[in-house]
């Protein structure tokens, strides 16, 4: 059974998908990020660096994009001559012109010059240091296939789908509709649909492409000419299947965008979308704030006692299997260190995917001298990672019980600080006598009603405090309600630390106070 659960306000989306109630992936983008992977620019270009063969591109944000001269893409010539004409007039549309294709090892000044304009899309967000990855060859992708406008040369089928008259019928389906001057990849999850529904997409990514262009005309300088959809529709757009049962969403507008791409692309699912009302935050009352605070620490315990430590320096990912508390003394050594190293592959697995993790992975695997054990392992970690939508490459264990792996990169990597400010002393060192905390939030309350006159509001704390203070016939919040105010309510939220609290209005807005006084 999946789930997706959003969480969606002004200033970010987190969203989490579910398998069998088990946090398997998370993501948080901050709404303000605007280099999102699949966005289209004009770009100008800023500086040539031969040494490395590439360019430095200014697309209208802070940092300059970088561009490699083998990112241009062997269309690039056509695509270049198509927008350079469309820049030198821009009241009429040209018509597109197949030229040569780009040398495959030339250099970069051959192809690009300081100040010249060129159009670009972004392949990897900045990360770090290091600006926006560029590509200057165009894709737009969609649930069913992935177009490239300006590329009538290129069209495939995925290989994942193993049918061989499955394959020849889509080709020929493709044929039959496909316009002139666009390439076409058709993704796996279109194995088995009718003309109807292809023609539908593919008319749909055509439309954005001519958008874009009709942008490009209407442009004054660098800028953002294409948006990539939303994070959130573009998970939806590659997760919504036979087996996915549930989208659960906090924020009616994001709902209602979702809704509308579902009926658009697979009107029979569009019912699995819903609107979460509840009182609780959505993502304590899915259980996500707690696997999240025990998922994204150093430390993550797995099975029986076992657990793993995650480091993170400047070059790589290191990751350390210990078997903790766990050790059978029925099982020699080498099988307790057998069945604790496969339990952690699957465990490791799920963290790669969860934080998104990529680029040089290494993992110290508990000792082990044999090596049909070894060879286990390594099986056991390539097949669940063939599920794993990040490229990848995976090395078998060194004689060190030493695992490298290498994954794709596209985002920075996701980084959740677990850990929380002391809450009796909130990071001071001295605390006051833990008596005196119901008198300290009866104080605010007072503050809110009687000289912020807010009668209706939620006071937040954590859930063993909301326990204590709902405890008994008369207990502290009846007190408090009948005293202050009978809009005030209660509500428990896991995210909180257990002496932390805040205030929120009636538009769920927080009532600013200073909560460490």
């Amino acid at each position: 059974m999946k789930e997706l659960i959003i969480d969606a306000n002004n200033e970010s989306v987190s969203i989490a998908l579910l398998e069998n109630k088990k946090l398997s992936e998370y993501a948080k983008d901050d709404l303000k990020q605007s280099y999102e992977v699949g966005n289209i620019y004009l770009g100008k270009v800023k500086k040539i660096m031969s040494g490395l063969n590439a360019a430095f591109i200014d697309i209208g944000g802070g940092k300059e994009a970088f561009i490699h001269y083998h990112d241009l893409g062997e269309n690039f010539p056509s695509i270049n001559n198509f927008v350079q004409k469309i820049i030198n007039d821009r009241k009429r549309m040209p018509k597109f012109e197949k030229l040569p294709p780009l040398v495959k090892d030339g250099q970069i000044r051959s192809a690009l010059s300081a100040g010249q304009y060129i159009l670009v899309q972004v392949t990897k967000e900045p990360i770090s240091t290091k600006g926006a990855r560029l590509s200057g060859e165009i894709s737009i992708a969609g649930r069913f296939m992935v177009m490239m406008p300006c590329n009538d040369n290129k069209t495939s089928v995925s290989s994942k789908i193993n049918n061989r008259e499955e394959k020849v019928r889509l080709r020929q389906l493709i044929h039959s509709i496909k316009p002139n001057d666009y390439g076409l990849i058709i993704r796996t999850i279109a194995e088995g649909k009718k003309v109807a529904e292809l023609d539908n997409e593919m008319k749909i990514l055509k439309s954005r492409w001519e958008k874009t262009i009709e942008n490009l005309r209407k442009s004054k300088s660098v800028g953002l000419l294409s948006q990539e959809n939303s994070r959130v529709v573009s998970i939806v757009r590659d997760f919504v299947d036979s087996d996915y049962e549930q989208i659960h969403v906090n924020n009616p507008e994001t709902f209602e965008e979702i809704k509308e791409y579902v009926q658009l692309i697979a009107p029979e699912h569009a019912d699995i979308v819903s609107l979460y009302k509840g009182e609780l935050p959505i993502f304590d009352h899915f259980g996500v704030t707690r696997q999240i605070k025990i998922s994204f620490g150093r430390i993550v315990p797995f099975k029986r006692g076992a657990y793993l430590t995650i480091d993170h320096t400047e070059a790589m990912f290191v990751i350390d299997v210990n078997s903790g508390t766990r050790v059978r003394a029925s099982q020699n050594p080498e099988d307790n260190a057998l069945e604790v190293n496969l339990m952690a592959a699957e465990e490791i697995v799920r963290q790669l995917k969860l934080r998104d993790i990529g680029g040089i992975i290494v993992i110290d695997f508990i000792d082990m001298d044999n090596k049909s054990n070894m060879n286990k392992v390594y099986e056991r970690m390539v097949e669940l990672m063939k599920n794993d939508r990040a490229k990848h490459n995976i090395l078998p264990l060194s004689k060190f019980c030493v695992m490298e792996i290498t994954r794709q990169r596209i985002r920075p990597t996701i980084a959740i600080n677990t850990d929380e400010t002391c809450p009796t002393c909130f990071g001071t060192g001295k605390s006051r006598p833990s008596i005196l905390f119901t008198a300290q939030l009866e104080d605010k309350i007072d503050k809110i009603v009687n000289v912020l006159k807010i009668k209706n509001f939620t006071i937040c704390v954590h859930p063993y405090i909301e326990a204590y203070l709902t405890k008994g016939l008369i207990c502290e919040k009846m007190k408090w309600k009948m005293k202050y105010s009978w809009g005030m309510r209660l509500l428990p939220m896991e995210e909180l630390g257990f002496l932390q609290y805040k205030f929120l209005d009636k538009n769920k807005e927080t009532i600013e106070l200073d909560v460490a006084e």
